[in-house]
């Protein structure tokens, strides 16, 4: 039992001491375009997606640990007309079985100028709660779903071994930070 609760609390002690931590612009803005560029090597479509969007959320690495009780923070750009327009950061927690860590990162493409307004007017906005995000899946030929594209949010979930599957966004806040 001691030695379960020492491996919670320096898991979610890493976890969120990550905030301390905060990232420069700089550093930030590197690693928002090494995501992106992975997720284009992954999903072409993705890319002729991108170009669509009014906005797109980039969170290159989102850590995520938990032993029973876990959490995940991460911090990202919010790019508009491909240049970083604002700084976000994420953070979840989550109860239930769940042992270990990874790291992934989130694309959230807003396709609407009102998905994009209401993502920006909020003081702390909650995926699944202040809008739907349409997870994005691949179909034959490396297309993506038709429902897919008529969703006014679309994410994307992935790593450095591709695109990752059964995830969510679901619960994941996003709150503006100053950089």
């Amino acid at each position: 039992m001691t030695r379960l609760l020492i491996w919670l609390t320096a898991s979610l002690t890493l976890i969120f001491s990550l905030g301390a931590s905060a990232a420069s612009k700089t550093e930030i803005d590197a690693k928002v375009a090494g995501a992106l560029q992975q997720l284009y090597a992954d999903s072409p479509a993705a890319k002729e997606l991108a170009g669509k969007a009014h906005g797109i959320l980039v969170m290159p690495e989102v850590l995520k640990a938990g032993f029973g009780i876990g959490g995940e923070y991460g911090e990202g750009a919010l790019l508009i007309n491909g240049s970083t327009h604002s700084y976000y950061s994420t953070a979840a927690a989550s109860f239930g079985l769940q042992i270990g860590a990874q790291i992934k990162s989130q694309v959230v493409m807003f396709m609407t100028a009102d998905a994009l307004a209401g993502f920006q007017d909020s003081s702390g906005w909650k995926a699944g709660v202040d809008g739907s995000v349409a997870l994005a899946t691949l179909g034959a030929g490396g297309t993506f779903d038709s429902n897919t594209l008529r969703q006014p949010i679309i994410g994307f979930i992935f790593s450095n071994k591709g695109l990752m599957y059964n995830l969510t966004f679901e619960g994941a806040k996003f709150t503006r930070i100053e950089r």
